[in-house]
């Protein structure tokens, strides 16, 4: 696949990303499977990935301001 910012390859890397799910809470979800551009800083979450990241920070309860979770699928 190629990236629609610059046009380089996108490739497979696993990564950590903070998703903020209120005003006061930030999840990092860690070894995320993302698309990343090995040319600027662009990247993709597949359909079947961003399914399961809204089911587990659907899941988050919130009393927490910063919480860390390994990705599973």
């Amino acid at each position: 696949m190629k990236c629609t910012v610059c046009g380089s390859e996108m490739h497979r890397v696993a990564s950590d990303l903070p998703f903020k799910t209120t005003d006061h809470t930030i999840v990092i979800l860690k070894s995320l499977p993302l698309l990343q551009c090995e040319n600027c800083t662009e990247y993709l979450i597949e359909d079947a990935v961003l399914r399961r990241v809204d089911e587990i920070l659907a899941a988050v309860d919130g009393a927490a301001e910063l919480e860390v979770i390994r990705y599973a699928a």
